[in-house]
Parts: C-alpha cells; structure tokens; sequence
C-alpha cells in the first residue's frame, strides 16, 4: 500500500528506472513508485520525463503540480481509473436524487458535527450554536445550516474580522491545505472508476472536481486545526510542509487507526456503496482525537 508523500521543491529532473522514481539534482536518489501516495512538484524547475508520468498513471500515483508561487495549481489525472469505469460512470449517472440528497445531509451534518467538536475542545461557547444547527438541518441541508455554522465557526476561530475572501496568510494557509486534500479526494474517486465533475451537491459547471469538492467536506477540519496551531505571520515553505503534512497524521476510522491518506480511500469506498446501495448508512466517518 502506498503511503509516501513527496515534496520536490528545488531543481530536478525525475525519471522512471526499472520500477523507481530516480530524481537527479545535486545527488541522485531512487524511490519505488509503489512506495509513493502523492507527488508534490512545487518547483517549475523541475522536468519529468513522459515515461515516469505513464507510469504514475498506471500506478495512480497522485501528482500535484504547483506555479511559479508555489502553490497547487494542476494535476495529473487518469482517464481511466479503473479496470470498470464505463460501468461505475453508468451507475453514477443513475444515482437518483434522493439517495444523493440524503448522501449530502450526512456529510454535512458530520462537517458541522466536528466543527462542533473542535470548538468545544477549545472551550468556545460558540459550539452551542453549532449544536442547535445539528438539530436543525434538513434533507439536502435546505434551510443552509452549513453556511450559517461555518460563518459562526470562523469568527470562533480566527475572529470576528475574519472572512474567507481576506487575502491574508491564515486564508492562504486553508487554500493551501483544502487544495492538498481535494487532490487525495480526486485520486481515490478517479481510482475507484467514478468521474470528478458529477457531484451530489456542488454542480459548478467551471469546477472540474465536484464530487471530490463534495466528499471532502468533513476532512476540512484536519487542515483548520492545524493552520490553527500555526504563528502565522507569513505563509512559506515550512507551514506549506505542516500542511502536506496533514495526509500523514492519524485518524480513526472503522474500529481502526489509519493515516488520512487511507482514512480518505476508506471513507470514498463507504460513499460510493451507499450510493449504489441506497443506504446512507454504510458510510464509514473518522475520528479524529483532538
């Protein structure tokens, strides 16, 4: 199982060798693609050469490719993910409305439910209004209690100030980190043989990742909590490797402690027969402990 995150921040050239990625700078070094989860390319002095990226591919090695400001900017995905795609594409074609709806009521109720607990643990009194807005929230979330909750939970975190439109580093640092799990998420649904661009409820016709803009909702949390403990006066190369970082911590999930990269493959796979299913109940959520 892959597990490796690699982050190639400096003049490179990366190429494919008897089932390793060699990168050649100012030494050379060898890592078996079967090692490797994600690849982070943060420098555009780097060349790959075609036969490494082939091979990526087949591996379903996630690469993310930053710009010249070094944040996440595009990505490698396969056309086909898996061995039944037409088939999986077939059958989310034909998901009905209502499973996707109650789909997305639990998704967002687990979202706000740990935003909820976040609070709590750091003695916000504001949790009490997430806790009414559990209570609250409609099939397909109609009544928009995930807006109302997440304005309350940014003001509890940050200020009262605070909004995501502000360009400055705390929001640079959550667009980093929430670009850098949006990509685990495409991985794993172009893995699994589904397309990104039909979502349950994002349905963005410039949004190419809509279901993984979906699916990953209650993850947001994993990235919140650590730009939260960061001294962020500036947002550079280390906070941007904190939040890499964040595929790499622990989280519980189905009776068992599971790093987020494969907490998110779990999770996905939970999704996808609750669909096919019709039963919302096969979901599996994480924990995580705060």
């Amino acid at each position: 199982m892959s597990w490796r995150i690699v982050v190639i921040s400096k003049r490179a050239k990366l190429d494919y060798q008897l089932g390793y990625m060699v990168v050649r700078s100012e030494e050379t070094t060898k890592i078996h693609l079967g090692e490797i989860s994600t690849l982070l390319i943060e420098s555009p002095a780097v060349s790959v050469t075609s036969a490494l990226l082939s091979e990526f591919s087949k591996k379903k090695v996630k690469v993310i490719f930053c710009d010249e400001k070094r944040n996440p900017s595009s990505e490698l995905l396969s056309y086909y993910g898996s061995h039944d795609t037409s088939s999986k594409v077939r059958k989310q074609i034909q998901w009905s409305r209502n499973i996707k709806e109650t789909v997305w009521t639990e998704i967002v109720t687990e979202k706000i439910r740990k935003q909820k607990e976040l609070l709590e643990y750091l003695g916000k009194e504001e949790s009490r209004l997430l806790d009414g807005y559990l209570r609250e929230i409609r099939l397909n979330d109609e009544s928009n209690r995930e807006g109302h909750a997440a304005k309350v939970y940014f003001n509890a975190l940050f200020g009262l100030d605070f909004t995501r439109t502000l360009d400055n580093p705390i929001n640079a640092a959550l667009n980093y980190g929430y670009s850098i799990v949006l990509s685990a998420f495409t991985r794993e649904i172009a893995a699994n043989g589904y397309i990104t661009q039909l979502g349950l409820f994002h349905d963005n016709m410039f949004n190419q990742f809509n279901l993984a803009s979906d699916l990953m909702e209650p993850f947001r949390i994993l990235v919140d909590q650590e730009v939260l403990k960061m001294s962020l006066q500036d947002f550079e190369q280390k906070e941007k490797m904190r939040l890499v970082n964040v595929l790499n911590h622990e989280v519980r999930i189905d009776g068992k402690v599971q790093y987020v990269n494969n907490a998110v493959r779990i999770y996905c796979k939970s999704v996808f027969d609750a669909l096919n299913e019709s039963d919302s109940s096969m979901i599996r959520f994480y924990q995580i402990e705060l």
